[in-house]
């Protein structure tokens, strides 16, 4: 099993989206999925469960079962049930009553699976930045808190037997993304062409070498043996162009400029890379272009852009389109799972 964080700290480049189609794409080809909302708006939920499932979900009427070992989690028959959020995993530490509790994951398809979110997550915020800097100290109550996501993650993904999970957070530098980017194995980085994404992946990098450094020098060897705790591997996979507009299957002109900083930036900032070619492109995985069209079709369906049918409206031309985009989002998926294994062999 890995686990990918979809990660930019600059909004609006089209993250929760990404994370939904590559979902359902890697399911396509045969994995067993576990999707995971760990942004506090919960846009990934609402992009999975209409309002009536998110409703039931909301209404925190379940008693989770605080941690015990001895009680492996266990998804079940239906799509949701009422208190299985992540906030409603966190609520016995952050309330102090106890561990993480056990969420059953929503099923969206057979082996395809969310872990979903909640606006109450927002909660947790403060008591992860509090507890920061006590798990230097081998505080094991800081660790328990700090771990929580991971520990989590790693309940559901045994529980559906995940091969890999997908983890959207939301775009910022938070002590709720600190949390969720530690548990995460590696790091995919959707970006916009334009200066606010090279903004963002300037303060980015530096950041995820900074947690990295201080969870694995400062406190694994403090945390107790037998205890969970995630590595922080952050591996970056490389990035993803989002949405410019396209002219005969090319960017158009005004994001260029844009375009061509990305792969310097890239490298010295994310990858610590000082003698990175300006012209080296090889970590941009795929440029995605603009679809638009498609948007408000798939919405209306519930369901990925690639899926839709005549019967959802993607008629005539629109239909090719849908198979152009089905084509961009497979070889977008094996591109980035040939990565996960070359990350995966790096030393």
């Amino acid at each position: 099993m890995t686990s990918i964080a979809l990660f930019n700290n600059k909004g609006g480049v089209g993250k929760t989206t990404l994370t939904y189609h590559l979902a359902h794409m890697f399911h396509r080809l045969g994995l067993t999925v576990l999707a995971v909302d760990l942004d506090p708006q919960a846009n990934l939920t609402s992009m999975c469960l209409d309002e009536t499932e998110i409703e039931e979900l909301w209404e925190n009427t379940a008693d989770p079962v605080a941690d015990d070992s001895s009680r492996p989690a266990s998804p079940g028959t239906g799509r949701v049930r009422s208190g299985q959020t992540i906030a409603d995993a966190v609520r016995p530490i952050l309330e102090g009553t106890g561990d993480v509790a056990h969420v059953e994951p929503a099923r969206l398809q057979d082996g395809l699976w969310l872990l979903a979110g909640s606006l109450d997550l927002s909660r947790f915020e403060d008591k992860l930045s509090n507890e920061w800097f006590k798990t230097f100290a081998g505080d094991i109550a800081a660790i328990r808190t700090t771990t929580a996501f991971h520990r989590v993650m790693e309940q559901a993904a045994e529980a559906v037997q995940a091969d890999i999970v997908l983890i959207d957070v939301g775009p910022n530098l938070g002590a709720i993304n600190r949390s969720a980017l530690i548990a995460a194995d590696t790091v995919l980085m959707p970006l916009a062409a334009d200066l606010f994404s090279l903004k963002g992946l300037s303060n980015l990098g530096p950041t995820l070498r900074s947690w990295r450094a201080d969870w694995q020098k400062l406190v694994l060897p403090r945390v107790p043996a037998g205890f969970s705790a995630p590595a922080a591997g952050m591996r970056p996979l490389g990035y993803v162009i989002m949405q410019p507009e396209m002219r005969l299957d090319r960017p158009v002109k005004a994001y260029e400029r844009w375009l061509q900083r990305i792969p310097r930036v890239y490298a010295t900032a994310v990858l610590d890379d000082k003698g990175h070619a300006p012209s080296d492109e090889r970590h941009r995985i795929a440029t995605l272009r603009n679809y638009r069209s498609l948007m408000p079709l798939a919405h209306d369906a519930r369901k990925p852009m690639f899926d839709l049918k005549a019967a959802d409206g993607a008629l005539g031309s629109t239909q090719k389109y849908v198979q152009t985009c089905f084509r961009e989002f497979r070889s977008l998926a094996e591109g980035v799972l040939a990565r996960t294994v070359a990350v995966g062999d790096e030393p």
